[in-house]
């Protein structure tokens, strides 16, 4: 098993509506378009996981479970590792419904898009400044 912890910031315009990708990104700003994206500010962009990390991930046997935590409240993501999965882009992380594979993506047929998300964590990173801790663990199937 594979830990990795990064933090991401609120933003006036987090929507949270996304119903088939969530996504965290490096960018400080968000236009009202991005409503899939759930945290600015990140910590990690999909390149900055360690090389361990994304051999474990490239793997259709990976589970990758994600934890977001914000004012004491944890919601959990799970998906699965994809053998085309390179973890490349520099600024965002993705995480999938579907099985669509890119640089940015983290994981696949997830449970859960941003719309799903506890809508207690929603709330909090709309508030500009806020933030949330977010776990990502990459298990064996």
């Amino acid at each position: 098993m594979i830990k990795e912890t990064f933090y991401i910031s609120g933003h006036e315009n987090v929507r949270s509506t996304h119903r088939s990708t969530l996504e965290f990104t490096k960018d400080k700003d968000l236009t009202n378009n991005g409503d899939c994206i759930l945290g600015v500010r990140s910590d990690y962009g999909c390149a900055n996981f360690s090389t361990g990390f994304k051999k474990a991930v490239n793997n259709e046997n990976a589970k990758v479970t994600i934890d977001i935590e914000a004012e004491g409240v944890i919601d959990t993501v799970s998906g699965f590792g994809h053998p085309d999965i390179t973890l490349t882009d520099e600024n965002e992380i993705v995480i999938r419904k579907s099985d669509f594979v890119c640089g940015r993506t983290l994981c696949v047929n997830s449970d859960k898009a941003a719309k799903d998300i506890d809508a207690r964590i929603i709330e909090s990173l709309k508030k500009t400044g806020s933030c949330a801790k977010v776990t990502v663990t990459v298990s064996k199937v």
